[in-house]
């Protein structure tokens, strides 16, 4: 259980950088400038860093999302509609 604990804060302290990093690049305006924008729930850009963290913390969506210990995860269902709608220009 003790080695559960640094392992959060670490996680923690790499969403926090991750959103900095968005912020100071303006990722949310080039999404929106790429017509990535929201149509229903979730912020396109909160799903893109959520999306982006899991890259750097080399972990699984499915299992992440699964093992319900991020209470502010999103449903599977809205990163799936993100990353399958067509309309999204994603080469912009």
């Amino acid at each position: 259980m003790a080695t559960i604990l640094p392992e959060n804060q670490i996680n923690q302290e790499l969403n926090s950088s991750v959103h900095q990093f968005f912020r100071e690049q303006k990722l949310g305006t080039l999404l929106n400038q790429s017509n990535i924008r929201k149509e229903a729930g979730i912020s396109p850009v909160l799903l893109v860093q959520f999306i982006f963290s899991l890259v750097l913390q080399k972990k699984n969506l499915y299992r992440t999302l699964e093992s319900g210990r991020e209470p502010e995860a999103p449903a599977k269902d809205a990163v799936y509609r993100l990353l399958n709608n067509a309309t999204y220009n994603w080469r912009k």
